[in-house]
């Protein structure tokens, strides 16, 4: 009895692993083409909010990858594919703000054709990503700091348009440099999240 039991559940954890490699897989490609995408466009568009999201881009296929690496090993594994998340966010943080700071030296105000169209485009592509992450985000710290990264650029996609519009209202850059530092704060923000959560999970492990 006790062996049927274990076999089915671990029949289930094999199931449950191959849906989640299959959700990581598709969203890692969705995000690995709109990095390319967002960080040619913002450079040309001179978008600092387009820049930073393809950043965040660029750190969740990173992130997928690596949680796809952990998907059938431990926890203490898992733990540490988080804080690799964790620190990517926050060098996402870093470059944005970064890029701010040289930014406020041109004064020149973004391409706003460029720049509604492709975050309009990054928004439809990462809606997809977090209805499909959202069915396992509370599988495990894995899955769960996925999510968080996926969540995040909902949050920097609604930005980058903000941005847009404001910068149409006022024909200043001002307002697409303000958005690039509100999500350099995101990002620290869930990256000081998912760093102490994984510490704890290391700690503990």
């Amino acid at each position: 009895m006790s062996d049927h039991c274990c076999q089915k559940k671990s029949d289930a954890l094999e199931k449950l692993s191959k849906r989640q490699s299959k959700v990581l897989w598709f969203v890692l490609s969705i995000n690995a083409v709109m990095f390319g995408i967002e960080l040619i466009s913002g450079i040309w568009a001179n978008s600092l909010a387009l820049t930073g999201d393809s950043l965040d881009m660029l750190g969740d296929t990173i992130a997928y990858g690596s949680s796809l690496y952990v998907i059938n090993r431990g926890s203490q594994a898992q733990a540490r594919s988080a804080m690799l998340k964790g620190g990517i966010m926050f060098f996402s943080a870093v470059a944005v703000f970064a890029r701010a700071v040289y930014q406020l030296n041109l004064s020149t105000p973004p391409e706003l054709k460029v720049m509604s169209g492709i975050g309009v485009l990054a928004l439809c592509a990462n809606l997809v990503c977090l209805y499909l992450l959202t069915h396992h985000r509370n599988d495990n710290i894995n899955m769960s700091s996925v999510w968080l990264c996926s969540r995040n650029d909902i949050i920097a996609n609604t930005s980058v348009l903000i941005a847009a519009g404001l910068v149409y209202l006022t024909h200043s850059p001002l307002a697409d440099i303000a958005v690039g530092i509100f999500l350099a704060v995101v990002f620290a923000k869930s990256a000081g999240s998912v760093l102490s959560q994984s510490w704890q999970q290391l700690r503990q492990a």
